[in-house]
């Protein structure tokens, strides 16, 4: 699993980055709020783990940016800053946790784990997009009630985009996740996305999936179309 860690004190990222690391995590970096939060909007990860003192946007910035993208993924915060109020404006902020400075490495490990099951239980849940319908525990699609049959990779595209709902994911990245180490041909991702358009949106006024031209593609609900 991949995560992203956003610290300034390249000690303490060197000691969580050997760490993690060495628990068989593959781990990128960034120094400042403003950097960390273009990988995590441009890149796909299993985790973040925020500090809240950062150069060019705080942790809270970040957070909440993130969170009003529909960024789903968990956000573990690290801070100096322990007081109860903190804990409070991070966890409003959309966090999921947050440890406290200075901390046991074996305390973070059980937490990130302890997260990263958490949203793998949250997953395999029904995700639902207007009258579009996806049981990710059965892989079962339904639009306006009627069951649509997808091929084993129009289910992983289809969930991919789902999951990040209203974010725009980039040929590169849904290559990376559905194809992974995978022969595939430039094209591939924009033949798989008219085959789940005709699946998908054909047949229905309102269309879900939409392109953002040279960007990638993203399923958005009809009400943020034009947003």
């Amino acid at each position: 699993m991949r995560i992203l860690l956003i610290e300034d004190d390249d000690a303490i990222a060197r000691v969580i980055r050997r760490g993690l690391e060495q628990a068989h995590y593959s781990v990128d970096w960034a120094r400042d709020g403003l950097s960390g939060l273009e990988m995590a909007l441009n890149q796909e990860f299993s985790l973040l783990i925020l500090d809240l003192m950062l150069p060019k946007m705080d942790g809270w910035q970040v957070c909440e940016e993130l969170r009003s993208r529909r960024f789903t993924i968990p956000i573990l915060m690290l801070t100096a800053r322990g007081t109860i109020d903190d804990k409070v404006r991070g966890l409003e902020m959309g966090a999921d946790d947050y440890l406290p400075k200075p901390f046991d490495f074996s305390e973070l490990l059980a937490r990130v784990r302890a997260l990263l099951r958490r949203d793998k239980v949250n997953r395999s849940r029904r995700i639902k997009i207007a009258d579009l319908e996806i049981d990710t525990n059965t892989r079962r699609v339904t639009r306006a009630g009627v069951e649509i049959g997808l091929s084993h990779r129009e289910y992983d595209l289809l969930e991919a985009l789902a999951t990040r709902e209203g974010q725009v994911l980039t040929r590169e990245v849904i290559q990376e996740r559905i194809w992974m180490d995978e022969d595939s041909y430039s094209n591939t991702v924009d033949v798989y996305i008219g085959l789940l358009r005709k699946k998908i949106d054909a047949g229905h006024d309102v269309k879900l999936i939409q392109t953002v031209r040279g960007v990638g593609y993203s399923v958005r609900r009809p009400e943020d179309e034009d947003q």
